[in-house]
């Protein structure tokens, strides 16, 4: 029998150690060539874009020739205004993607010997990167769409005399999360799912199930999904193979929604055994999260690291994280498509 490829050395092409023997000069490096790969590393001015500036080296800080703007690896990105060593940010970077199932802000906050409130945040802003820099382009091949509650559970009172039927009970925070995932082609290095993407809605109902289907597949997309209602009205546009779950896990045509389960699985996993409770406001990061983890899941974790790296410097200075102790907090959730 082969090897996973998790269990393989390929797997394995990075190392925290590799980040903890760095110097400070070395993580700036490192920032700089993902932030200004077009230049090999060479300050770029996020002002005016001018490529001559001045170098006042004691600061690691640039002065723009152009603009007279004085400027920094990480001005106008996610870690704008940080006050952490750069080191800190690579290992924290390097932690979150080793993990398979999510990261609390409690081990982070160990890890890192900071304040819980620093470690919240920092993890938050990961997320809101990857969500800012997912790709959204519509899905085709062979999709599957399902939903699935979280934060519904209603809690019985103390006395059984005082208790009444939960079922017909809803909680006011109840939301659905639906995820639509593009199956492997068989012709690739992909094994499974190939591109994940999440949403977050009141109720899995008809119309919401079809802006997001609209928005995330192409019309004409044979589509797999259970025999819930809000499916229904899919059948003008798409190539619909239904499943029953209650008789079957697959139909005898080979309907199914297994790939939609799989990243369900691993979401239940962060909820129950990691994060233990997840608002609704940020409810969609959350969600894009696991969707990000599920689609590398058979990424070496150098590429992983990598990859989250890139995507904190490509996302802007965050609005919602900024802050965010001092009472800015995101407005409303993100529902929908």
């Amino acid at each position: 029998m082969a090897q996973h490829f998790l269990l393989s050395s390929q797997a394995r092409t990075f190392s925290i150690v590799k980040i903890a023997k760095m110097t400070e000069r070395q993580a700036t490096n490192f920032f700089k060539k993902l932030r200004w790969s077009d230049t090999n590393g060479k300050p770029v001015c996020p002002c005016c874009g001018s490529l001559k500036y001045y170098d006042l080296s004691t600061r690691d800080v640039w002065k723009c020739k152009a603009c007279k703007k004085q400027y920094s690896v990480t001005s106008g990105t996610l870690f704008a205004g940080h006050k952490l060593p750069l080191k800190t940010y690579l290992l924290a970077i390097a932690i979150f993607s080793n993990e398979a199932k999510g990261l609390s802000a409690l081990k982070l906050s160990r890890e890192l010997d900071v304040q819980y409130k620093t470690a919240f945040v920092l993890l938050h802003k990961m997320r809101e990167a990857l969500l800012e820099t997912r790709d959204e382009e519509p899905m085709d091949g062979i999709c599957e769409i399902d939903g699935a509650y979280v934060n519904h559970y209603t809690r019985p009172a103390n006395n059984i005399e005082d208790r009444v039927d939960r079922r017909r009970i809803q909680n006011p925070n109840k939301r659905c999360i639906v995820v639509v995932r593009q199956r492997a082609d068989g012709r690739n290095e992909y094994i499974g799912s190939r591109r994940t993407l999440t949403y977050v809605l009141h109720n899995e109902n008809p119309t919401g199930i079809a802006q997001i289907a609209n928005t995330a597949i192409v019309a004409g997309t044979e589509v797999h999904a259970d025999e819930a209602n809000a499916y229904d009205n899919l059948h003008a546009v798409y190539d619909m193979q239904r499943v029953n779950h209650s008789v079957e896990y697959m139909s005898e045509t080979g309907a199914c929604s297994n790939q939609a389960e799989s990243y369900f699985a691993r979401f239940r996993r962060m909820e129950n055994g990691v994060i233990h409770r997840m608002g609704n406001l940020y409810l969609s990061d959350y969600a894009n999260e696991i969707a990000y983890r599920e689609d590398t899941r058979r990424w070496a974790n150098g590429r992983i690291f990598n990859d989250v790296s890139s995507r904190c410097m490509k996302t802007l200075q965050s609005n919602e994280w900024t802050g965010y102790w001092q009472g800015n907090h995101r407005i409303s959730e993100r529902l929908g498509a």
